[in-house]
């Protein structure tokens, strides 16, 4: 609990309240319900409750101010800066969340007869316009649900179409050493075993070593561009050329698009398959568990495998393609109905507001404010790698060296200062790495105030003021908790 001096414990505006569950006084409502009928109906399979359900008895005014104050408590993009690499945090318009929640698109039902939704199939077949045109690809499975998802469905098409070949055996995925922690499991999901590509000095695939693993049993590589260090890999023309030379497929992990949007057609980089997270690109609140949403373009050599189900214009209207059609094999569905509605929606308000100069404007400026951020920080802070980086910047903890203090004591001091913290401790290739991603969304006026605390920090570290550090944050409702502990043993259930 955060020392003060106060009698009650609070800090001002800053209230202590104990647990939900300590506030609670048995037999207390907020709302009166009528006593319901008896049921014979066993919803329970035959398991009947042995005990009450744990739910805390509390007024509806406690309530109330008890989940306005967590609201209080929470980081988020609406409060203020928000630098987490390889996540795009950024802005979302009102003007789509405004859209997403008009009655007409907010209250429909996936079982509607498809008459009845025409309006709602057309969001879906417009927004998989839009996305292939950005990406020059000619098919998009718009079904699955996120970001690793859409991994998982694009190489259930790699794998359908190689056993449609014949070509069965071919079972092993290479994946940079760079990758999200998802594409190597992704592949394993898939039946696959996955075997790791080590990186150059320069932060980048090396692309000998890539060639050496390539056989006749490599189903596909899986690289994410621009890579998780921020970087454009610029040999990938030439590592496409390598994958398909040996008859692999080429998947990229779409999670950085935002980088590139409206400035390349990954088709042209020789790319087979990609997910878009629409959630981090094209405007929908991230973070939290979701929502999210990974369409998934495919190449045309992938195309007819392509998951159902999907939008076609036929003569009666709209029409949702449910099963196999002339030219089609269909690996199978990946979701229980047509994608993440809401998201769509939400996207394609996005990306018609925007127009195609402004997204390449968006992703020009996200590129602009990374670079800014490095330039100015590079010189107290030890940038990974030489030269210009992409939408993120990339940074290590060489410059804490014999200070006594690590990336998290860093990181947790920006709290104080009123910042969530950057991305700690990934990639996974540089040691003690501080992952800044700005995006497109900020003010200078607002990365100088970040950059300021930033060099202000780092100015203290070098004077060995550790024991600060360490006890950060000292400002917040709760101090330091020992993570590792909450991560093995949680306590997940309370107990009076």
């Amino acid at each position: 609990m955060t020392e003060t001096n106060t009698i009650s414990g609070n800090r001002g505006l800053q209230v202590e309240e104990p647990l939900i569950f300590e506030m609670g006084c048995e037999g207390r409502s907020g709302v009166d319900l009528p006593d319901p009928a008896p049921v014979d109906l066993d919803r329970l399979g035959g398991v009947p409750r042995r005990g009450k359900t744990g739910l805390p008895d509390l007024s509806e005014p406690q309530a109330v101010r008890h989940y306005t104050r967590l609201s209080q408590k929470n980081y988020g993009i609406d409060t203020g800066f928000y630098p987490l690499g390889s996540c795009t945090m950024k802005h979302n318009p009102r003007l789509s969340e405004k859209v997403a929640r008009l009655p007409g698109l907010a209250d429909l039902h996936p079982l509607q007869p498809q008459q009845t939704v025409q309006g709602a199939l057309e969001v879906i077949h417009t927004l998989a316009h839009w996305l292939k045109e950005l990406t020059g690809m000619p098919a998009v499975a718009m079904s699955p649900a996120a970001g690793a998802h859409g991994e998982w469905c694009g190489l259930m098409a790699i794998r359908a179409a190689h056993e449609d070949k014949g070509e069965g055996y071919r079972r092993r995925i290479l994946v940079p050493e760079s990758a999200h922690g998802t594409n190597p499991a992704s592949a394993a999901m898939c039946g696959y075993s996955v075997e790791s590509i080590p990186a150059k000095e320069n932060g980048r695939v090396d692309l000998d070593a890539l060639k050496a693993k390539l056989g006749p049993d490599v189903a596909a590589l899986m690289l994410t561009n621009p890579n998780t260090c921020g970087l454009f890999e610029s040999e990938i023309i030439a590592i496409a050329q390598a994958v398909h030379g040996v008859g692999a497929y080429f998947y990229c992990d779409g999670a950085n698009f935002n980088a590139i949007v409206g400035r390349v057609k990954i088709a042209d980089l020789g790319i087979d398959t990609m997910h878009i997270n629409l959630h981090k690109t094209f405007s929908t609140p991230h973070g939290g568990g979701g929502p999210g949403s990974g369409p998934t373009v495919l190449s045309a050599a992938l195309a007819p495998y392509a998951p159902v189900p999907y939008v076609i214009e036929s003569a009666g209207g709209l029409e949702l393609v449910e099963g196999a059609r002339a030219g089609t094999k269909p690996f199978g569905r990946v979701k229980g109905f047509h994608g993440q509605f809401g998201v769509f929606v939400r996207a394609l308000a996005y990306i018609l507001s925007m127009g195609s100069d402004g997204l390449r404007q968006a992703s020009s400026d996200a590129v602009l404010n990374a670079n800014y951020l490095l330039a100015c920080l590079k010189d107290v802070v030890s940038a990974s790698f030489d030269g210009p980086c992409m939408h993120e910047a990339l940074f290590d903890d060489r410059f804490l060296k014999e200070s006594g203090i690590t990336t998290l004591d860093f990181a947790k001091a920006l709290i104080d200062e009123g910042y969530h913290p950057m991305t700690m401790y990934f990639p996974l290739v540089v040691h003690g790495a501080l992952l800044i991603e700005p995006t497109e969304s900020e003010s200078k006026e607002t990365l100088d105030q970040f950059i300021a605390v930033v060099r202000g920090l780092a100015a203290r570290a070098r004077t060995g003021e550790a024991e600060g550090f360490k006890a950060a944050p000292r400002l917040t409702p709760r101090r330091r908790l020992d993570e590792t502990l909450a991560a093995r043993t949680p306590v997940l259930r309370w107990k009076p």
